[in-house]
Formats: structure tokens, C-alpha cells, sequence
């Protein structure tokens, strides 16, 4: 138990959150059992040890971080190891990875009903169904998910600004008042391009190659949080990762399953249940008519995020097809995104009508007052015009 405390202390001494996530303020800390999902490599570590040095600080021991990696638990449970921490004074343990350890979520369930004075933090891959594929904790466990860096968070890393986020309803509202407050301090188009290549995980600070760690990120998520949690035979890995290929080539645009299911040899079905697996591990997003859900078939499918567009080889995105990948990531948040029609037109939260288009478009845009334009290529907008690097800041 001490060489844990001592590992805690030291990650949680050397903790430097570049930025402060927005997520810290909107957890209720006051609940029992807390689950942070979210994609692989968008810090959900360095979120658990912010967590810690904020309301306990490094060396307070009522505090613990710990790893399922560690291979100490291959032979000994959580709620077995949770025990000797409350025994010790302990009341609030962090665990992260929780999936690494077999039958997690009992693990918890029993610390949940045997230490009551114990709070729990764990996180977990943006694959896990907490709430609906686990009888045992899912009426006990509050979960939320971390996001990378939205485009606020990357601009106030860069430009060492503090803006805060603001709604869609503000925005829609007030756009012309928020960039007048912005302006002064900063360009967001200085910023807008690098954003979109490799801003979105947290990574690129590292002193490594982005899009090769990108790349070997993108693999693990296959690898590990669908083949793993999935339970997922390994033999089917290489179909997954083709699928995703052909997927991330052929752009944004409605999938021909049937062809899908020839060229990775499956069933229409399985291809289906593929690219909702994609889906969940934020590798893709699927987009649906209004009123249609998974398993119809989707209207489009897209990369999860901007930076997934840079990184896959050969590819190479379109400026319009990078503006509607960041649009329809920034909302994903807390808004739902359809497809309506066949004229590219999104509809958010089944009654907001949009249109991404490029502001210094050579092609005469007709503007029509029932729908909102998120315009590129411009920092200022008017009225039903909206600059669409300002929906960056919904997070």
C-alpha cells in the first residue's frame, strides 16, 4: 500500500493540466459513484489527478490514485483493495481503467455496498454502456464524459486567454456581442487551421510526432476498447480496421452497406453493428435523418473529429468536408445532429436548420432568413450568419 501512496503522491505532484476541462465544474463531487468516459488520449488520467491535487493536494492520504494496469491486481479485486484503503482512513478512490480489471463493475457494486463512506472516481473507454449494459451499477453510478480540447480550451491554451464557453442559444443570440469580445484579444483564425490538424487531443503538447501517435492511438481504440470491451474475436480486428479505412476514404457520405459487406466479407448486419462500434470509441460519427435511429441505415458518416480527417493516409479532406466534421463534432456535445434532405442541410435538436458554407465562396450563396449559416473563412457574422470557429466555444 505504500509504494501506491507514493506513486500517487508523486503523479499528483507533477500534475500540470494545461488546461482547466470545463467537466471539473460540471460533476456533482457530492455523489458516491462517478464514471468519466471518453475516447482514448483526451486526458482522463491527467483529469483524475487534477481532481486529486485540487481537493486533496499530493500528499493528503484520505486520497488515492491507482491503475488497473498495474499488474498487482491481476491478483487481488478492487473492492478487496478498497477495503484495506478505508481500513487506513481512505475516502475517495480514483481508479483508472477500470475495464482492465475483470468484473469491474461487481468490484464496484460491492465497494459501493460495503464502504459507504467511500467515494469512488473512475474512468473508463467512451465504449462502455455504464448505465445501460450494467445491471450492477447502473442505477447507483453517475457518468459523464470528457471530450478533447474544444476549440475555446485550444485557443486559450495557445493564446494564454480565459474565454469562457457559451450555449447555442447565446451564440445564435448574441454571436455579433461574443466576437466583439474575443476580437480585441485575440484572432481565431491565427489559430482555426492548426486546431483542425491536431488540436483535439491533448497529445500534441508531447515532445513526439502527433500523427504518428494519433495513429497509434486510433489503433488501440480498435484494438483494445472495441475488441476488449466488445469481447470481439480477434481474428475479426482486421475487418474492423478495413471497414474504418474504406469509411474514412470515401468521406462524408451516406455507406453503401451492401458493398461494405463485399469488400470486408460480412453480413449487412455485421457491418452495422461495425460502424456503431466505431461510433461508440469516437473514432466516427453517424449521422441520421430526423426521427431515424441505429440500426436504419445513416445519411452520412463522418470522421469523429478534424484532426482523424489529417491522419488517415492517403485522404485527403476537402476544406468544406473539415468545416462539417468540426461543426458536427463541437455540437455532439450536448446537441443532436440529422441530415435533412439531400442539400447538405444539418438539423440540430430536430428544429435548428444549418449550413456550413465558405464565406468568400466564388458560387452566389442564397441566404434564406428560416436557416442559420456557420460560415468559414471569416471571423465576424451577422444575423443568421455565424462564424463558425465561434461554435468551437460551446465547450
Amino acid at each position: 500500500m505504500e509504494a501506491f501512496y507514493e506513486t500517487h503522491a508523486n503523479l499528483v505532484e507533477h500534475t500540470t493540466a494545461p488546461v482547466r476541462r470545463l467537466l471539473m465544474d460540471e460533476i456533482d463531487w457530492n455523489d458516491r459513484l462517478i464514471g468519466i468516459k471518453g475516447t482514448r488520449g483526451v486526458g482522463k488520467t491527467t483529469f483524475l489527478l487534477q481532481f486529486a491535487k485540487e481537493h486533496y493536494g499530493a500528499h493528503d492520504r484520505r486520497c488515492l490514485y491507482i491503475n488497473m494496469n498495474n499488474f498487482y491486481f491481476q491478483g487481488r479485486g478492487i473492492a478487496d483493495f478498497a477495503g484495506e484503503f478505508v481500513s487506513r482512513g481512505g475516502k475517495c478512490l480514483l481508479v483508472d481503467q477500470v475495464f482492465k480489471q475483470p468484473d469491474w463493475s461487481q468490484e464496484l457494486r460491492r465497494c459501493y455496498d460495503l464502504y459507504p463512506t467511500l467515494q469512488i472516481v473512475f474512468t473508463g473507454s467512451s465504449v462502455m454502456r455504464l448505465k445501460e449494459e450494467n445491471a450492477e451499477i447502473g442505477g447507483i453510478v453517475k457518468s459523464y464524459n470528457l471530450r478533447g480540447f474544444s476549440f475555446r480550451e485550444y485557443i486559450n491554451l495557445m493564446s494564454g486567454n480565459n474565454f469562457p464557453a457559451y450555449s447555442l442559444e447565446e451564440i445564435i443570440n448574441n454571436h455579433e456581442r461574443i466576437v466583439k469580445k474575443i476580437l480585441p484579444y485575440v484572432s481565431p483564425l491565427k489559430y482555426f487551421d492548426d486546431y483542425l490538424h491536431h488540436g483535439f487531443y491533448p497529445f500534441f503538447l508531447e515532445n513526439r510526432n502527433f500523427s504518428e501517435n494519433l495513429l497509434k492511438t486510433m489503433n488501440m481504440m480498435t484494438e483494445v476498447d472495441i475488441l476488449l470491451i466488445k469481447q470481439i474475436e480477434l481474428k475479426y480486428l482486421t475487418k474492423i480496421k478495413k471497414l474504418f479505412y474504406l469509411l474514412a476514404v470515401d468521406g462524408p457520405k451516406a455507406p453503401n452497406i451492401s458493398n461494405l459487406a463485399n469488400d470486408i466479407e460480412t453480413s449487412r448486419a455485421t457491418v452495422m453493428n461495425y460502424i456503431k462500434y466505431l461510433a461508440d470509441a469516437r473514432l466516427i460519427n453517424i449521422i441520421y435523418p430526423v426521427g431515424q435511429d441505429f440500426p436504419k441505415k445513416p445519411s452520412k458518416v463522418m470522421m469523429h473529429n478534424p484532426s482523424l480527417l489529417y491522419a488517415i493516409y492517403p485522404i485527403q479532406a476537402t476544406k468544406q468536408e473539415a468545416m462539417e466534421t468540426f461543426f458536427v463534432n463541437s455540437l455532439w456535445k450536448d446537441h443532436r445532429v440529422n441530415q435533412k434532405g439531400k442539400d447538405m442541410q444539418f438539423i440540430v435538436d430536430e428544429k435548428l436548420p444549418f449550413r456550413i458554407c465558405d464565406a468568400h465562396s466564388e458560387q452566389k450563396i442564397r441566404y434564406q432568413q428560416d436557416c442559420f449559416y456557420a460560415r468559414y473563412n471569416t471571423e465576424v457574422g451577422q444575423g443568421n450568419k455565424i462564424p463558425l470557429w465561434l461554435l468551437g466555444f460551446l465547450y
